[in-house]
């Protein structure tokens, strides 16, 4: 598990939520009864870049932000400053502690629109305050990890790493963006912390800079490759990639074989220009050389198109560091999951709550729920399903279900198994277990995407889609709640 969080704990983040989280949970306090349990649900309501699924990201900062949560001296003053809040309301904060109960998908699960990734169980003003640093941490890390994905499938086989840190929007963006990418399947980042902190490969090549502050390309490239021997990525841009730079890579690789030095990895890098061209041509000059193993990296503004345009017109590359438009997913920057009430305590049970929207995809799904994902006998994952929270469902004969975009028509499954998705994470505000590693993640990703999930839902263009279809009793129940809510 990663320590970021631990070494920043002078740095509590508990006061990093909007300020209706804290003039909600001071009217709850005043006006209802603050340990009434309450849940809520985070969703999200379409895939990014009109892609076929999404990868959840950002549990494992979430499990800590909830154990660690707690207000200071200087917080209830700054609070106090407002004049906003009551003063049992703040010395209530004085001592809070989170003491409810989170289930979660396991990080790493690809997941679809409307189904809870998330759900919150707690006393009413605890849920209530933790609901910005969940989005936060969603939103970020699920669209970093996702986009990720789509640009480690664009480059077929070929590593990827995260070069983004430098265009993150500020040092957190970059830390966690390399750990959402990483779970993305990148090979690794050049952002140093990250590497310290969720153990995620750390590499580099070189800077311009090194090559202009020497008065000439191949004195930079000689310095630099008898100091790194084992990395010798030389940058070939600075200057005339084909006239000038490769054939100056190609000297010093000589000097460096006659030298009786046997590099692990070495190569050259191209960050600028006509990449399709200029990477067919530099690799068949190092061919022509003898130096067939040398490495093509590139870089400058790559995203899943630029990739797949660059490998459709024969470039000839062996990796991508990947910056800007992986780290702010700059094609659609905004990832949108929500975070909305779902149920209230009535009476000692939980009773549902329901979100009615002229816009049919801003209604939500009421209730405590259950989310299964429903696998045929190959092991190929064929739909999501959304039931009642502790319905009986069985699997061993024919089940009817409802696609709620087409609830007309009459399906089943039949010769399915199911896994159920949502699993308790937090009891009490504890965690339960362990939490997995970054690498773990990865693999989880990667088990699915190459197991689970069909090839048609993972198309750039017109993705299959993935259906999230519900039991007849859960759609029955939200349509008997949209009825009473309609009059």
């Amino acid at each position: 598990m990663g320590v970021f969080m631990n070494i920043y704990d002078k740095r509590n983040i508990s006061m990093m939520m909007d300020l209706y989280e804290l003039t909600m949970a001071n009217g709850y306090f005043l006006q209802e009864n603050k340990d009434t349990k309450v849940a809520f649900d985070v969703f999200f309501r379409k895939n990014p870049d009109k892609g076929g699924f999404s990868i959840f990201a950002g549990l494992e900062q979430i499990v800590e932000y909830i154990e660690g949560m707690h207000f200071e001296k200087e917080d209830i003053a700054y609070l106090r400053s407002l004049h906003q809040f009551d003063d049992n309301f703040l010395d209530y904060l004085r001592d809070f502690h989170f003491t409810g109960d989170v289930y979660a998908f396991a990080e790493g699960t690809i997941m679809y629109p409307g189904e809870p990734v998330i759900t919150v169980v707690a006393p009413l003003v605890e849920a209530q305050m933790v609901e910005t640093e969940i989005l936060a941490q969603v939103n970020h890390q699920s669209l970093i990890a996702t986009k990720a994905q789509r640009i480690v499938r664009s480059a077929k086989g070929r590593a990827v790493s995260d070069f983004g840190a430098r265009r993150a929007h500020n040092n957190d963006a970059a830390i966690y963006g390399a750990r959402a990418a990483y779970i993305g399947g990148v090979k690794g980042t050049a952002t140093v912390s990250a590497g310290q902190y969720f153990h995620i490969p750390v590499g580099g090549t070189m800077a311009h800079s090194w090559i202009m502050y020497y008065q000439d390309e191949k004195t930079a490239f000689r310095k630099f490759a008898f100091t790194y021997p084992d990395n010798c990525i030389l940058l070939v841009d600075t200057y005339d990639v084909l006239r000038q730079g490769v054939p100056n890579a190609i000297e010093i690789f000589r000097e460096m074989k006659e030298a009786g030095i046997s590099s692990k990895n070495y190569g050259i890098r191209i960050d600028s220009g006509d990449l399709a061209y200029l990477t067919r041509e530099a690799r068949k000059m190092l061919d022509q050389a003898g130096f067939a193993d040398a490495k093509i990296v590139i870089s400058n503004s790559l995203d899943e198109y630029t990739i797949r345009s660059i490998l459709d017109q024969g470039g000839s590359v062996d990796s991508f560091g990947v910056g800007e438009r992986l780290i702010t997913s700059r094609s659609e920057p905004v990832f949108g999951a929500v975070y909305k009430l779902s149920a209230v305590e009535e009476d000692g049970t939980m009773a549902p709550r329901i979100k009615v929207s002229e816009a049919v995809e801003k209604i939500t799904n009421p209730g405590l729920k259950d989310v299964y994902r429903i696998y045929n006998e190959e092991g190929h994952a064929i739909a999501d399903l959304i039931t009642k929270a502790g319905e009986e469902v069985s699997f061993e004969g024919a089940y009817r279900f409802v696609d709620p975009i087409e609830p007309w028509k009459v399906r089943c499954f039949e010769h399915v198994t199911a896994k159920k998705l949502q699993q308790r994470i937090i009891h009490k505000g504890k965690r339960v277990g362990k939490l997995p590693e970054a690498d773990e993640i990865q693999t989880y990703v990667k088990d699915q995407l190459t197991r689970e999930i069909w090839e048609e839902e993972q198309r750039f263009e017109n993705p299959h889609r993935h259906y999230v279809d519900m039991s007849p009793a859960y759609y029955e129940m939200k349509m008997d709640m949209l009825k009473e809510h309609s009059l």
